[in-house]
């Protein structure tokens, strides 16, 4: 469950709300008493990239020209 707090007491203790943050914990910010913003972690980056990692999944068919029926719907025709 989310935590609120007032955007007020944000400003006062805005580096501990940003270390609870970081630990992932999810802050909603308020203002008048309405939520306002969300503070959360940001998502892990992505998996490294890795050459190859597909070998022997993608088929000579997916090399083939696709249909004139898909190339018209791909083109809006």
């Amino acid at each position: 469950m989310p935590l609120t707090v007032n955007v007020h007491e944000a400003k006062t203790h805005f580096s501990r709300l940003l270390e609870q943050a970081h630990a992932g914990q999810e802050i909603v910010l308020a203002k008048a008493g309405k939520p306002y913003a969300r503070l959360m972690p940001l998502a892990p980056t992505g998996v490294k990239r890795q050459p190859g990692r597909l070998t022997g999944r993608v088929t000579e068919n997916f090399f083939e020209p696709l249909p004139t029926e898909e190339l018209d719907a791909w083109e809006g025709k």
